[in-house]
């Protein structure tokens, strides 16, 4: 038997600990792993055991990250079952995150988008993949 994919989004960060409060408590994923000085860099990565997908964050020691973020660069979480969607949204906001209009109209309609501290936005779609 083959493993599955898995799907890895790695993003650069100059704060680890401030994006926890994000994903962690506003997302609801777990801490799925994390490491310390593993060749000049920390990171933390954030999923859930039972999902093939995780988000890794990391930060090079001594080093700076700046980037600005396109309002449309998104992960998208679709979220069909109406009951989940909707306690996804007040975790979110009852974490402090309160929604950010999304660029693109579109995400507008049947979601939400929310900006973590970088900037990042992630959209909480009720909507099924299609």
């Amino acid at each position: 038997m083959r493993p599955a994919p898995a799907l890895r989004v790695a993003r650069a960060t100059n704060d680890l600990a401030r994006l926890v409060p994000f994903y962690r408590d506003g997302l609801g994923f777990e801490i799925v792993g994390s490491f310390d000085d593993h060749a000049g860099f920390d990171g933390i990565m954030f999923g859930r055991r039972d999902v093939p997908y995780h988000f890794e964050f990391t930060s090079e020691r001594g080093a700076s990250c700046e980037r600005e973020p396109h309002p449309d660069d998104l992960i998208v979480l679709y979220l069909p079952d109406r009951d989940v969607w909707e306690a996804a949204v007040a975790r979110m906001e009852a974490a402090g995150f309160a929604p950010v209009a999304a660029h693109n109209p579109y995400w507008d309609r049947d979601g939400r988008t929310y900006a973590d501290p970088d900037g990042n936005r992630v959209v909480l779609q009720n909507a099924a993949w299609r």
